[in-house]
C-alpha cells in the first residue's frame, strides 16, 4: 500500500512541478504579497480534490477521465469539458515545451534546439507506455524535490529567514480557489487514466495527503523566497533566475537541468492524458500517437514562454472553477457512493 501510495503521489507531483511551477512563474502569477492564507487554503484543496478524482477513478475502474467527468458534472456537461481537458492539456504541453527551449537558453543553446530535445525524449518515454511514466516520476520527482527544497532553504538562511505571517495581512486569499482550479483538469486528465491500477483506498489517501502537504509547503517556501528579489523578477523570464544570481555559475547550471527535468515531466504527463484519450480514435503504439501530437504542438512554441503562462493559465483558473465547485461538493452529495 505505501509504495504503491508513494508512486501515486509522486505522479501527482510530476503533474504539478512543470515549466510553470518549478520555474516560479506560475506561483508567482497566482501569489506574491499576502498570500501564506492562500497557500494553506490550497494544500487544503487540493488534497480534497485529489482524494475525490481519485476515489471516483477508482470505484469506476477509469482508463481515460471521461467517466469521471460525467460522474461530477453529468453526460451534457461532461462533453465540454471534455473538448476543453483536451485543449487544455495540449495548450499545456505546449508551454512545457517553451520552457524546455527557454530554460536551456541558459547554457546558449538555441530555443528550438531545446524544443526538439524535449519533444524527442517524451515520445522516447512511451515507448514504455504507462510504466515508463510511473517509473520516471518515481525516481526523478524526489530528486527535483529535494534539491528545490534544499535550494530555497539555502537562499532564506543567506537572508536571515524574513518570513513573516501576519493574519491581518493575508488579502491575496481568492487566489487559492483559481491557482487550485487551474490544476483540477490535468489532475483529472492523468490520475483518471490510471484508474484501473488503484489496489485500495488506503494508498489513495497516503498520495493526495502527501502531495498536498508536500506541494503545500514547497510552495510557501518558494513564494517567500520570491518576494525577496521581487524587484529583479522583471528582468527574467524564469523567476527561479532572480534566486540563483546569489549563487555560484554552477548552481545555475545544475538547477536549470533540475528545471528541465521539471518541465519534462509535465510535458509527459499532458501527452500521457492525451494519448489515453485519443486512444479510442487513434490506433497504434503510445509513442507513435505521442510523436503526432509532439508535431503539432511544436509550431506553437513561437509564441514565448512567459507570455504563454501570463495569458492562458489566469483564463484556466477562472474556466475550471465550474468542476472545481462540482468537485468539492461531491463529497457532500455523493457522500454514500465514497464510503462504498
Amino acid at each position: 500500500m505505501w509504495i504503491n501510495g508513494l508512486k501515486w503521489m509522486f505522479l501527482i507531483i510530476g503533474t504539478m512541478i512543470g515549466a510553470g511551477y518549478a520555474s516560479g512563474r506560475e506561483l508567482w502569477e497566482f501569489f506574491g504579497a499576502e498570500s501564506g492564507l492562500a497557500i494553506f487554503l490550497f494544500t487544503i484543496l487540493f488534497i480534497v480534490c485529489c482524494t475525490v478524482i481519485m476515489m471516483i477513478s477508482y470505484s469506476q475502474k477509469t482508463v481515460h477521465y471521461l467517466p469521471v467527468l460525467e460522474r461530477l458534472l453529468g453526460k451534457r456537461l461532461s462533453k465540454l469539458y471534455d473538448a476543453m481537458i483536451m485543449l487544455y492539456l495540449f495548450s499545456t504541453t505546449v508551454i512545457m515545451l517553451a520552457g524546455g527551449g527557454a530554460t536551456l537558453e541558459v547554457i546558449h543553446l538555441p530555443y528550438w534546439i531545446g524544443t526538439i530535445l524535449i519533444g524527442g525524449l517524451v515520445v522516447i518515454l512511451f515507448i514504455w507506455d504507462t510504466k515508463g511514466m510511473t517509473s520516471m516520476n518515481a525516481i526523478i520527482i524526489p530528486i527535483l524535490i529535494i534539491s528545490l527544497i534544499g535550494l530555497l532553504v539555502a537562499f532564506q538562511s543567506l537572508k536571515g529567514f524574513p518570513i513573516e505571517f501576519q493574519l491581518n495581512q493575508q488579502k491575496n486569499w481568492p487566489s487559492a480557489l483559481t491557482f487550485t482550479a487551474l490544476n483540477i483538469l490535468p489532475l483529472i486528465a492523468i490520475l483518471a487514466a490510471v484508474g484501473t491500477e488503484f489496489k485500495c483506498r488506503g494508498e489513495i489517501w497516503i498520495a493526495s495527503v502527501g502531495s498536498g502537504l508536500l506541494l503545500g509547503f514547497i510552495s510557501y517556501l518558494y513564494n517567500e523566497s520570491l518576494l525577496q528579489v521581487a524587484g529583479d523578477i522583471i528582468f527574467y523570464e524564469i523567476p527561479l533566475f532572480a534566486i540563483l544570481k546569489y549563487y555560484p555559475y554552477y548552481m545555475v547550471l545544475i538547477m536549470s537541468a533540475l528545471l528541465w527535468i521539471a518541465i519534462y515531466t509535465t510535458a509527459a504527463a499532458g501527452v500521457f492524458g492525451l494519448i489515453s484519450r485519443v486512444r479510442n480514435y487513434l490506433r497504434g503504439p503510445a509513442w507513435l500517437i505521442a510523436m503526432l501530437l509532439i508535431a503539432l504542438m511544436a509550431p506553437l512554441t513561437t509564441f514565448g514562454f512567459s507570455n504563454l503562462i501570463a495569458v492562458l493559465y489566469p483564463l484556466y483558473g477562472v474556466l475550471n472553477l465550474y468542476v472545481f465547485a462540482s468537485i468539492l461538493l461531491y463529497p457532500i452529495i455523493h457522500h454514500v457512493s465514497l464510503k462504498r
